[in-house]
């Protein structure tokens, strides 16, 4: 569903907002380790979400990556989604074709427009507050 970058830029802002809650920046190195990217994959990808405002980093020595503590709430997942993959997850087909709309639908059209309306609900109604806790109290994890 999501681009193999967008899922570990969702993996990436929930670790950086978990450590962010207890006022601690995230080093590139431990942000690879924790989601399971390649370091210079994932450089690419924290250079997008800073680009993006959801997170800025902090260069030398204590630095990393951290967010606002007051924002993490205010944060969307459709945020960080629309930051790596664009907003083409609400409007491509569900058999992939490149022309297909409600004049021209394919097969699955009518079907798949709830699926992607549904999940737009649910990507801008989720704070990455939400998934962060989660993750800090043990419910979640973001690697098996």
């Amino acid at each position: 569903m999501f681009s193999k970058a967008c899922e570990y830029a969702i993996r990436a802002t929930i670790y950086v907002a978990v450590q962010s809650l207890k006022g601690e920046r995230a080093s590139l190195k431990s942000i690879a380790k924790e989601i399971g990217s390649p370091v210079a994959f994932t450089a690419k990808i924290m250079q997008q979400l800073v680009r993006s405002n959801i997170m800025y980093s902090v260069m030398g020595p204590t630095g990393g990556f951290q967010m606002d503590k007051g924002r993490i709430d205010e944060v969307k997942l459709s945020e960080v989604v629309k930051a790596i993959d664009g907003d083409a997850i609400y409007r491509g087909c569900g058999l992939g074709l490149k022309e297909c709309d409600a004049s021209r639908p394919c097969p699955v059209h009518d079907k798949f427009a709830k699926i992607r309306d549904d999940l737009q609900e649910m990507l801008e109604g989720t704070s990455i507050y939400e998934l962060a806790t989660g993750l800090e109290v043990g419910l979640t994890f973001l690697k098996r």
